[in-house]
């Protein structure tokens, strides 16, 4: 037991079940929430902000929970982000109400951006150079897997057992992942120990990114446009302060002169805002629409992520070769063309049609996704690898938050406060076939923003 302390091989381990965890977790649910919704007689929107607080509190925390981390040691942050999410997941199955399940999806949230940040943190301390890229694979192909498995095994259970058992279960991998490290892992990384932690710049960041993303939850109205607004004053105050403090939370010069990254975080930010709401919509089309079970929804959800693990790693060694400018610009291209013909979903689609096209979308993900992650992560110094890794999470979850976003407000205003019922089947469809079309819209922008970074072989 000794020898298996602080070993690379345990530290591997806990990272791909804490990256398993989160990534379950999130798209299990989806698959559980119109069950949900029957439960607690909760309405469309009420139903959407159960998957959205997920996202929400996640990107919030995200920043300062980095560099806290950083300072104070990953370790001991990552056990306690396992910590709260067990402590979430559990409270949340035994929930009796739709706002005290939001409550908890939010603390969750929080433990997601602890657990986020350092289960890829601690894999870098602790392999060297050259063998860091098999092993970040490794952990990348456990997102993918409880991407996979999420909406396949979360509507098993829903069905079987009920959609509080995914909570349930979430929990028990949780306290197995908490002891590991309590007995296995001693060591913690440090890499700013002795940094000042910037409270001010963090709190104005935090304020900053939660109003922002809350503000396009309420439009049209006009406190969507305000908070959208104070948001983006926020931001300029923060960069205005962070150039004049030593060690602020988040450096923002790393996209001086730098195109390449620039363009890069833009294209991810408006892929993943194109792309985050896909399986939320089609669970709630494939269980009222098509009067399928969980489970069954659940089985034909998966095969996006599988096309998307099966070609990532093919398409991250073709953007060794060619350049990613033109390989995630291919993967956009054939996600906007799926989400364009989703527009025409509806009663009389055949279920052959939706899976072929989250085939095509699961290979347009692996083309875009790996590619475009590769020109971030080589377009900048090693000594800026942890900011930039921090910069392309908070795009990857301001886009999954923005996505959220979108349907909100399309709900909002097509199906109101009502909840789903045969009445309002029609207004369901209407909904959806408005955010793929929207979806599809900001993709075919994203080819732009994709295109325009650069090259990155030369």
């Amino acid at each position: 037991m000794h020898k298996l302390k602080n070993s690379p091989a345990i530290i591997l381990t806990v990272s791909v079940i804490a990256s398993f965890i989160t990534a379950f977790m999130g798209s299990a649910v989806n698959v559980a929430l119109p069950m949900i919704a029957k439960e607690f007689d909760a309405n469309a929107v009420l139903i959407s902000w159960v998957a959205t607080a997920y996202i929400l509190t996640g990107v919030a925390s995200l920043i300062p929970v980095g560099k806290l981390s950083d300072i104070h040691g990953r370790t001991k942050y990552l056990k306690a982000g396992v910590l709260v999410f067990a402590v979430s997941c559990l409270a949340s199955g035994f929930s009796n109400s739709a706002l005290l399940l939001l409550a908890f999806r939010g603390l969750q949230g929080i433990g997601l951006s602890f657990i986020f940040i350092n289960a890829f943190s601690i894999i870098v301390s602790a392999y060297p150079a050259n063998k860091r890229g098999h092993v970040l694979g490794i952990v990348i192909s456990s997102v993918y897997t409880g991407l996979s498995i999420g909406p396949f095994l979360g509507g098993i259970i829903t069905q079987q057992f009920g959609w509080r058992y995914i909570f349930y279960f979430s929990f028990g991998l949780c306290i197995v992942l908490y002891f590991m490290m309590v007995f296995f892992i001693t060591e913690d990384w440090k890499i700013s120990e002795g940094e000042k932690f910037d409270l001010k710049g963090s709190a104005v960041f935090t304020i900053a990114i939660s109003s922002f993303m809350l503000g396009f939850t309420f439009i049209p109205k006009i406190t969507g446009f305000i908070l959208i607004m104070f948001g983006l004053g926020l931001f300029y105050y923060y960069k205005v302060i962070s150039e004049k403090i030593e060690f602020p939370v988040l450096r923002l010069d790393i996209f001086k002169n730098n195109k390449r990254f620039t363009y890069s975080n833009i294209a991810a930010f408006i892929n993943y805002s194109a792309t985050s709401a896909i399986s939320f919509l089609l669970s709630l089309y494939l269980q009222h629409i098509k009067a399928m079970t969980p489970q069954e929804a659940g089985t034909v959800l998966v095969a996006q992520p599988i096309f998307m693990a099966v070609f990532s790693p093919i398409a991250g060694r073709l953007s060794d070769k060619v350049e990613p400018q033109y390989v995630a610009s291919a993967g956009m291209f054939l996600i906007a063309v799926c989400l364009g013909l989703l527009c025409f979903s509806g009663n009389d689609t055949t279920i052959l049609f939706i899976l072929i096209n989250l085939g095509i979308l699961g290979i347009g993900f692996a083309l875009f996704s790996s590619p475009n992650s590769n020109a971030i992560m080589s377009s900048v110094d090693k000594k800026n690898y942890g900011t930039a890794s921090t910069i392309l999470s908070l795009m990857r979850m301001m886009g999954q938050m923005i996505s959220m976003a979108i349907v909100i407000v399309i709900f909002s205003v097509i199906i109101g406060k009502a909840e789903i019922k045969p009445e309002n089947h029609e207004q369901l469809i209407v909904s959806i076939r408005i955010a793929f079309a929207l979806f599809s819209f900001l993709c075919f922008v994203g080819i732009f923003a994709s295109l325009s970074r650069g090259k990155m072989h030369e």
